[in-house]
């Protein structure tokens, strides 16, 4: 797997320091198993962060111990919250089979129309959705922008847009600058982990229409 599009620092930094609603983190900590190299960035910031904070605790020794601990700490529970081989038969990452207590075969698809499919993924925590979207091969997605930002993790799949190409294990940041048409490749269906701070804004009238029923 060659992932090509990753999480920006301060997506990273954020989520490190603990600092994403549910949704976001959900979309970055799924990342993290699929890519090494921005899984031992977090790690390199979270024991960063881990310094910062045994510094600030009192004396030299004191705060000697207190790094040590926490990143006894950090190394003893990275396994745990970030996995860091994804297992063969998983179609999705450890902290999204968390969230949804199962693998793909145990989603409960509800129709979008033209073959597309979703399911949202339930949360109380912040204004952000996170859903699961299935976009048959060789399909679009209607035009659009965003209100605020939208991160998107291709888990199967691959679509492009005007921007690139996103095959598994690529997340696209994107904010209401970008307006584009992702489209399934034709090889296979898409499906993707879409974490949005508000409804997209659609360009075509039917689209709109359809937006409060389809609660997208």
């Amino acid at each position: 797997m060659t992932i090509r599009h990753h999480p920006s620092a301060e997506l990273i930094l954020d989520y490190a320091a603990g600092g994403l609603a549910h949704g976001p983190a959900l979309a970055v900590a799924s990342h993290l198993v699929l890519c090494p190299h921005c899984r031992r960035t977090t790690q390199r910031l979270e024991a960063l962060g881990g310094r910062l904070m045994a510094d600030a605790v009192g004396s030299q020794n004191d705060s000697g111990r207190a790094f040590d601990a926490i990143l006894s700490k950090i190394a003893g529970g990275a396994d745990e919250s970030v996995p860091a081989l994804q297992p063969a038969t998983a179609v999705f990452p450890h902290p999204l089979r968390m969230a949804l207590g199962g693998d793909i075969g145990t989603v409960p698809w509800k129709r979008l129309g033209m073959g597309a499919y979703h399911y949202i993924i339930p949360s109380d925590d912040g204004p952000a959705t996170a859903r699961l979207l299935l976009i048959p091969a060789g399909r679009p997605v209607p035009v659009h922008t965003h209100v605020g930002t939208e991160l998107t993790l291709t888990l199967r799949g691959a679509y492009t847009d005007a921007t690139g190409h996103f095959a598994c294990g690529d997340l696209q940041e994107a904010d209401d600058s970008l307006t584009h048409q992702p489209h399934a490749t034709p090889d296979e269906d898409c499906i993707c982990l879409a974490v949005t701070e508000a409804p997209l804004r659609f360009k075509s009238w039917p689209a709109r229409i359809l937006q409060p029923l389809l609660g997208i």
